[in-house]
């Protein structure tokens, strides 16, 4: 899916690029719409969720690291608490 990447990153990856260094974003299981204005980088810390696109669903897990792409409409559904760096490149 081009809107939604996932890869897996070692830690020493995480470490070069900062990433533990990039805020946190938490939030309780819910359902809810969202719309990027920007790309946003994120690396899942805790939780379990689906994204939800024109094109399909996407499951996202911890460790995973997540680029959405600018312009993304989407459905969010929190399974579990999520807990998340993030930042906009």
């Amino acid at each position: 899916m081009d809107e939604i990447k996932i890869e897996k990153l070692s830690e020493h990856r995480l470490n070069e690029d900062g990433v533990f260094s990039w805020p946190i974003w938490t939030k309780e299981p819910s359902r809810f719409d969202w719309t990027y204005d920007g790309d946003e980088q994120c690396y899942i810390l805790e939780g379990e969720f689906t994204v939800e696109t024109k094109n399909g669903s996407v499951h996202i897990n911890p460790g995973d690291f997540v680029t959405f792409k600018n312009g993304l409409k989407c459905i969010w559904h929190i399974k579990k608490a999520v807990k998340k760096h993030y930042n906009f490149p």
